[in-house]
Parts: C-alpha cells; structure tokens; sequence
C-alpha cells in the first residue's frame, strides 16, 4: 500500500531531530525541536490554479506548525500543501 496526496498536497518524509548533549545532559524527545526540513516522498498533480513545482526527493523548509502529522506502517509522515513548504533545498 503507498500513500498518494491530492491536489496541492505533498508528502514529507522529516528529517530527524538532532540529539543534543547539554553537559553531558540528554534532552528527551519531547522536549527536542521539531525539525522544519524533509525530503518529499510524493506530490499530487496540482490544482487548475497552481502547478505543482515541488517534486519527488526534493529536500524542502517548512514551517514549525505546518502540516499534518501521521503515522503510516510505523513511519511518521507529515502532508502539507505546497503552500506551506517555505523552501526548496538545493545543492
């Protein structure tokens, strides 16, 4: 079974949270910061008004709050519309 977004939506794949040590001090997962990078694992075909311009294996930015977290055969996921990636990362 595979996951395909609609419209304007795309799937993310975020990027991990980095593990930080403060003095030998591990921080716990819940109070690690959200990661606001990921790697595009699918996009719909757009909408009448707005072409997709993201694309599969894009590393993208988005914002804090954007998108909808879920979990999928144990993975977490988010899908937000286009409109809410802020960047595309390029190399």
């Amino acid at each position: 079974m595979t996951i395909k977004p609609l419209a304007d939506r795309v799937l993310v794949n975020p990027a991990p949270a980095e593990e930080v040590t403060v003095a030998g001090i591990i921080i716990p997962d819940s109070a690690k910061e959200k990661p606001l990078k990921g790697t595009v694992l699918a996009a719909g075909k757009g909408t009448k008004d707005e072409e997709m311009v993201v694309k599969e294996g894009d590393i993208v930015l988005y914002g804090k709050y954007a998108g909808t977290e879920i979990e999928f055969e144990g993975n977490k996921y988010l899908i937000m519309r286009q409109s809410d990636i802020l960047a595309i990362v390029g190399e």
